[in-house]
C-alpha cells in the first residue's frame, strides 16, 4: 500500500478524477456555473448532484492542486485500511492476527484499489462508509448507520438499494436519517449554487445514456457488441431474478445470523446495481470486499470455489498485450462483467442451497438466547450434530462400548447434603 501511494498514485495517470472535482467545487465556491462542461467528450465529467457538491466543497479550498490531490490520495488509502480493519473486527478476528495484514496486501494488488488511488477517486472513502454503515447497523446504532448511509447516497446514489437492510429489520431510524440527509443537503445547496437546475436538464439526461466505452455493465456491453434486444432483455431478466432470489432467500437469516445476512445481501445489491445500471466501473468492485471476508466464517459465499473465480475476474488488473487494441480493450473490460455475473449466480445458488438444507434439518431453527450468531444448518453442520448426539457414530461409538463394560458398584451410595454432612443409603 505504501509503494502504491508513494509511486504509482503520486505519479498519476491520464484520468484524474480529483482534478475534475477540484475544478467543479472551485466554480461552486466562486459562484460560477458548476455544470458547464461539454458532455459529448470522453473526458472525466463532474456528475455529482448539488448536495454532494456542497458536501465536497472543502476539497476546492486549497490553492495548490497537486498538494490537495496527494492529500486526497493519502486519505483514501487510510480509509481503505480502516475499512479492512473494521471488517476484520466484524468477522471476529483480532487486529494483531493474520487477517488484517493479509487483506491489506491482497487489496493493494487489486485493480479496484490501484485504480482508485492512481485515478485519485473517492471510492476509498465510500468503502469506509459502506463498512461503517454495516458495523453500526449490526452494532445496534441505527440512527448513526442511517447518517453514514445517507452521506454515501448523496455522493453515489447507487447506495440507495441498501435501504433494504434497515427496512427488512424494521430499523426505522436508520431509514429516516438515510433518506432525510440527502434531501436536506440538496435543499440547502440549491439556493447556494449558480443555475442548479442544469443538473436535471444537462447532467441527468447524460447519466441516463448508456455509453459504449469503459462500461462493463450489461447495458454497456450490449451497446458495444450490438447485442440483440431480445438477448439483452433475457439476460437482464435472469440477473434480476438472481438478485431477487438471493435477497428473498437470505431474509431467513436476518435475525439468526445478522452478519452473514447483512454482508451477503449488501454485496448482492451492489453487484446487481453495477451490472444492471446504465454505467458500471470495474473499480466499483472495491465495495464487494466485505463479501470475501465471509471465507473466515463457518458458512459464507466466499467458501465456494466459484466465488474466487469471480473475484479473480473482478479484482485482478489483467492486461492482454495484443496487436489489436480492440482485443485488449474487450478482454480487460469484459472480465468485470463476467465476474459480477458469476458472483450473482454463486450467491443465488448458495442462498437457495442453505435455505433448502435448513428446511430439511430436523426441528425449527431459532436465534441463540445470548444474541450470538448461529450459522445456518446445512448438511455439514447436521452431520456434525448427529455425530455429537448419536452414540453409534465415530468416537462416540467407542465410548459407548467402553461404557457397556463398566459395572455398576453395589456399595452404598454416599450423598452430600447442603450442610456438608454425609448420609448413607442402605
Amino acid at each position: 500500500m505504501l509503494h502504491l501511494v508513494a509511486f504509482p498514485a503520486a505519479t498519476g495517470a491520464v484520468t484524474d478524477d480529483f482534478g475534475t472535482v477540484y475544478k467543479a467545487v472551485g466554480r461552486f465556491l466562486r459562484g460560477e456555473v458548476v455544470y458547464n462542461e461539454t458532455y459529448s467528450h470522453v473526458d472525466p465529467h463532474y456528475l455529482y448532484n448539488p448536495g454532494a457538491t456542497l458536501l465536497l466543497a472543502p476539497l476546492g479550498m486549497p490553492s495548490n492542486l497537486a498538494s490537495a490531490r496527494m492529500a486526497f490520495i493519502v486519505v483514501n488509502a487510510l480509509a481503505i485500511v480502516a475499512g479492512l480493519a473494521l471488517l476484520t473486527r466484524l468477522s471476529g478476528h483480532r487486529l494483531r492476527g493474520w487477517l488484517l495484514p493479509a487483506s491489506i496486501l491482497a487489496a493493494s494488488a487489486t485493480e479496484s484499489v490501484r485504480s482508485t488511488l492512481i485515478f485519485s477517486n473517492i471510492n476509498g472513502l465510500l468503502f469506509l462508509a459502506l463498512v461503517g454503515f454495516l458495523a453500526l447497523l449490526l452494532g445496534g446504532r441505527p440512527g448513526w448507520a442511517g447518517v453514514v448511509l445517507g452521506l454515501a447516497i448523496v455522493v453515489k446514489p447507487f447506495f440507495a438499494p441498501l435501504l433494504l437492510l434497515p427496512l427488512a429489520t424494521a430499523q426505522w431510524r436508520a431509514v429516516a436519517s438515510a433518506v432525510a440527509l440527502p434531501l436536506a443537503l440538496n435543499v440547502t445547496a440549491w439556493p447556494l449554487m449558480n443555475q442548479p437546475g442544469r443538473y436535471f436538464t444537462v447532467v441527468a439526461p447524460y447519466l441516463g445514456e448508456v455509453r459504449d466505452y469503459s462500461n462493463p455493465s450489461l447495458a454497456g456491453q450490449a451497446v458495444y457488441f450490438g447485442m440483440p434486444g431480445l438477448l439483452h432483455g433475457a439476460l437482464a431478466c435472469y440477473l434480476y431474478g438472481c438478485v431477487l432470489v438471493s435477497v428473498v432467500a437470505l431474509l431467513r437469516w436476518r435475525y439468526s445470523d445478522a452478519y452473514l445476512w447483512a454482508i451477503t445481501t449488501s454485496s448482492v445489491l451492489l453487484a446487481g446495481v453495477f451490472l444492471l445500471s446504465s454505467l458500471g466501473q470495474k473499480y466499483y468492485s472495491l465495495l464487494l470486499f466485505p463479501l470475501f471476508f465471509t471465507a473466515t466464517q463457518e458458512l459464507g459465499v466466499a467458501r465456494q470455489p466459484l466465488a474466487w473465480v469471480a473475484a479473480y475476474l473482478c479484482f485482478t488488473p489483467l492486461g492482454f498485450p495484443s496487436p489489436s487494441w480492440h482485443t485488449e480493450y474487450v478482454l480487460s473490460t469484459l472480465t468485470a462483467t463476467l465476474g459480477w455475473t458469476l458472483l450473482l449466480c454463486v450467491v443465488a445458488g448458495s442462498a437457495v442451497g442453505w435455505w433448502r438444507d435448513e428446511r430439511r434439518a430436523p426441528g425449527p431453527r431459532r436465534p441463540t438466547p445470548d444474541g450470538t450468531r448461529q450459522a445456518p444448518r446445512t448438511r455439514h453442520t447436521r452431520r456434525r450434530a448427529r455425530q455429537d448426539t448419536n452414540p453409534h457414530r465415530g468416537n462416540n461409538r467407542r465410548a459407548a462400548r467402553v461404557m457397556k463394560k463398566k459395572t455398576i458398584p453395589q456399595t452404598p451410595i454416599k450423598e452430600h447434603n447442603r450442610d456438608g454432612f454425609q448420609a448413607h443409603q442402605r
